[in-house]
């Protein structure tokens, strides 16, 4: 099992790793797996209401970034223990609609839930892929 061998909390680029081997390993580990494909994604709203969708999250979380922080990690902590997430966000945007500045406050919460779920001592991994 792979994940063993990474550490418990990061925000990565998807390298070498395949989103069907990232779910085997979450499910092998027990650990919630979470995949949104952002393919037909072409603006900030688009990314939230997506991300939204695949996660079964509210749509109000599809509001700002603030509100999908909110919900990786207040929402989720205040459903019980956690045994650890997996997050596999393919197709990040890359256009003039969801910009550089754009993908880095995606990526921005992303790393600040991670150190959410890290004070909590539960692994969260986050892997992500541009077209």
């Amino acid at each position: 099992m792979f994940l063993q061998t990474m550490r418990p909390n990061i925000v990565q680029s998807i390298r070498a790793h395949r989103p069907e081997d990232l779910m085997q390993a979450a499910q092998q580990a027990q650990q919630h797996f979470l995949y949104a494909n952002l393919f037909d994604a072409q603006t900030k709203q688009d990314v939230l209401e997506v991300i939204a969708a695949a996660f079964q999250f509210p749509m109000h979380v599809a509001k700002s970034m603030e509100s999908l922080k909110d919900a990786l990690t207040n929402l989720l902590s205040r459903a019980g223990s956690q045994p650890g997430f997996v997050v596999v966000l393919e197709q990040v945007p890359s256009n003039p609609r969801f910009d550089r500045e754009a993908r880095e406050q995606l990526v921005d919460v992303f790393r600040e839930v991670s150190e959410f779920w890290d004070d909590r001592r539960t692994p969260f991994r986050c892997f992500y892929s541009f077209p």
